[in-house]
């Protein structure tokens, strides 16, 4: 029975583990869909089905990969498309997370020659137009955090953070993380684009960034279509593995159940246990 009752705790502990660890990167951010449709059954949706399996695949080995499908009857039935993932995630996460967007897009962009989406811990994009390798700054989503009254240090050092995520130092660094006391911040660009244009789209995400959110604004998000930069006092929201509120209130809860778990077990063991002794002391008295 003992045997019996570890191998469950530890399967239950793994089990919500798991979740809490992959809800936040499969958490939705945006996601958007081309005008034009395909034709069930074409060339393009097997295309399309193609290209999506080998980005759910290649996620399994890489945080990052670009495919391109195409018939050999018609050009017109070619796609493009990509996937990346946030560069702290691992390749079991970042296989979940690519298969999770690949799934939504599925639902979102039904029968749409072209899709996209963000979800917190890597982005999915396909069409049947080139994109890849192509610098584009447009702004897909802005969000910034309600006003919190900065002291004017605490400006200072989301200033020095953000100044960080937007500098070069003449390396291709595709993934960069900051923090200055409690304040957090992380950036990404796809890795599409070459050195110069990941720089500067970063520096231009920044730059809106800082004129675009209140100075004192709690926390912001700029994503543009090839990069974004995301910042936040601790706890105002989530950015992967920096939050450390976040990480410890979601251990205290997981111990929380744990705990529950384990005490209600060692309750049926004694209760059982009592029974056991019960029946014995009736079959002696018989």
């Amino acid at each position: 029975m003992s045997v019996t009752i570890t191998i469950l705790i530890s399967l239950l502990s793994i089990s919500l583990l798991t979740t809490s660890s992959s809800s936040s990167t499969e958490s939705f951010i945006f996601g958007g869909c081309s005008q034009p449709k395909y034709i069930s059954g074409s060339p393009y949706e097997s295309n399309v089905n193609s290209l999506l399996t080998s980005l759910v695949n290649s996620a399994t080995f890489t945080n990052y990969n670009n495919f391109t499908v195409q018939s050999p009857s018609s050009s017109q039935d070619t796609i493009y498309g990509l996937f990346q993932c946030r560069g702290d995630l691992s390749n079991g996460d970042c296989a979940r997370c690519v298969q999770t967007a690949v799934s939504q897009l599925g639902t979102l962009c039904l029968d749409s020659c072209g899709g996209a989406l963000q979800l917190d811990g890597c982005f999915v994009k396909y069409d049947n137009m080139s994109f890849l390798g192509v610098e584009d700054k447009t702004l897909v989503l802005k969000k910034c955090g309600p006003s919190i009254g900065y002291a004017s240090d605490a400006l200072t050092r989301r200033d020095a953070v953000l100044g960080f995520l937007g500098a070069s130092d003449g390396s291709y660094k595709p993934y960069r993380v900051g923090g200055s006391g409690d304040i957090y911040g992380v950036a990404q660009c796809v890795q599409d684009l070459s050195a110069s244009e990941c720089q500067d789209c970063l520096s231009d995400a920044v730059e809106r960034l800082k004129t675009e959110c209140d100075p004192a604004a709690a926390s912001g998000d700029m994503f543009l279509a090839k990069c974004y930069v995301r910042f936040s006092m601790r706890g105002a929201h989530s950015h992967g593995g920096n939050d450390d509120n976040n990480n410890d209130e979601e251990i205290e809860k997981t111990l929380a159940i744990l705990i529950g778990l384990i005490a209600g077990v060692a309750l049926l063991i004694v209760f059982l246990s009592f029974l056991r002794k019960v029946c014995e002391k009736e079959k002696g008295g018989k």
